[in-house]
């Protein structure tokens, strides 16, 4: 009886080098998969969960505000009872001078702000920027309101304007899609102070000069100033037209609080212009995506000018917060100064300063002096040059409040991430390695 042949040792050597090959190809095309991103909260199927905001619902379905919610997260919604609502919404806002759709803006949120934060709110309060800011039609940062804590309730939201505004007390919280939508209720509506009358909502938006909202928004004056006398601000309108861009502005008391040695404002101009590229993402990232952040390293314009891997910023969620590390300095994000697809504009609390120029010593941080100057770092090739981002990260799987009576509506309403690829087959890959090699 014949006997089956068996391979000689060279073939079944070969032949096991393949199977790991291909294994491997195959694990690592899967890894290399786009991770999938999750779009906005549809807030229209949250608020169907609650009678009681019925009007509220049906104000924002029949204006332009249900359209810009689309795609949007992180964002907290002020509504208004069916009971707090005033019998003719469209006549109280045109008696306040403004149109009911930017009183419905105002009610927007750019931020999402649970119970705990509004628990957790200084004793100055806190400036948030609606959606009314959007529009460009906001003298200064009057689409802006400042939340305040209040007592035995969870807090007043007023205008930050000088003189007398709208005002209205958050009753309670409504439910939550954890940081992507917070719904609080509201006591009555309230009308944005100083509207421009002479505005109007056909009105072409113009390009955003983020000078100049840094300029109105307060407290930027030296970001701004250096901005404009750098030229750097002059580089973000390709920017914007393209995949946006995303600055982090730190305020004056961040510049004023730099140690006595760090010699920024005594660097060459073209570095100067290189740490203000530092803070500048050249991708357009709402706060609901820096929340949410799954690759926490992070290109920055700088990066573009030198070379790939350099002049990064590691991005991640800490303490209720978006943290900024740049190996050097530690920052957080503390408020939304704007947020329009595609800029977005974010106060942060300390001058971001990269490691490639400045070193931490045990009493200060200080100039590297043997830093090469850009214009002396090796040019890149096209395979090393960094890519563009198109689109915000991925965004961490998201649901409804599991103690509120309504999760179930909620979190159908939510968006939800499934689990990426990429990890496990790179498990399976270290799993499956040590049982192919022998045969190689």
């Amino acid at each position: 009886m014949r006997g089956r042949q068996i391979p000689p040792p060279a073939a079944a050597a070969a032949s096991s080098r393949v199977v790991v090959a291909v294994v491997a190809a195959l694990l690592l095309a899967a890894a290399l998969q786009p991770l999938p991103v999750a779009s906005g909260v549809d807030v229209a199927a949250v608020l169907t969960a609650f009678p009681d905001l019925a009007g509220f619902a049906r104000l924002l379905a029949s204006s332009p505000v249900a359209g810009e919610l689309a795609g949007r997260s992180s964002l907290t919604l002020l509504a208004v009872p069916n009971g707090n609502l005033p019998q003719s919404p469209s006549a109280y806002a045109a008696a306040s001078g403004a149109d009911l759709a930017d009183v419905l803006r105002y009610h927007v949120l750019l931020e999402y702000l649970s119970p705990a934060d509004l628990r957790r709110l200084p004793a100055s309060g806190k400036l948030v920027t609606t959606l009314f800011q959007t529009t460009g039609r906001a003298p200064a940062d009057l689409g802006a309101v400042n939340v305040t804590a209040a007592g035995s309730s969870l807090a007043i939201v007023r205008s930050p304007a000088p003189f007398p505004g709208s005002n209205a007390t958050v009753l309670g919280a409504i439910t939550a899609v954890p940081y992507n939508l917070s719904v609080l209720a509201v006591d009555g509506l309230i009308v944005p102070s100083g509207f421009d009358l002479a505005a109007s909502e056909s009105r072409p938006p113009a390009a955003v000069n983020i000078t100049k909202v840094l300029a109105d928004a307060r407290a930027f004056n030296v970001a701004a100033s250096m901005l404009e006398a750098s030229g750097v601000a002059d580089e973000f309108e390709a920017d914007e037209r393209g995949a946006g861009i995303t600055v982090f502005a730190p305020t004056d008391d961040a510049f004023a609080g730099l140690p006595a040695g760090d010699r920024l404002q005594s660097l060459p101009a073209e570095r100067k212009a290189v740490v203000l590229r530092f803070h500048v993402l050249h991708s357009y990232y709402p706060l609901g995506s820096l929340e949410s952040i799954v690759n926490p390293v992070q290109p920055t314009l700088a990066t573009e000018f030198t070379q790939a891997g350099r002049f990064t910023l590691n991005i991640t969620r800490a303490n209720g917060s978006v943290a900024i590390d740049t190996g050097v300095v530690q920052a957080t994000i503390t408020r939304t100064v704007f947020d329009q697809n595609p800029v977005a504009v974010f106060a942060v609390s300390k001058v971001l300063l990269p490691k490639e120029m400045f070193s931490r010593s045990d009493s200060a941080i200080v100039a590297v002096a043997s830093a090469p100057p850009p214009a002396a770092l090796p040019a890149e090739s096209p395979e090393s040059a960094p890519t563009k981002l198109s689109s915000p990260p991925a965004l961490r799987d998201t649901a409804g409040d599991a103690n509120h009576t309504a999760a179930a509506a909620v979190e159908a309403a939510a968006p939800t991430t499934k689990p990426t690829i990429c990890r496990w087959c790179i498990a399976l890959l270290y799993l499956l390695l040590p049982l192919l090699l022998p045969l190689v």
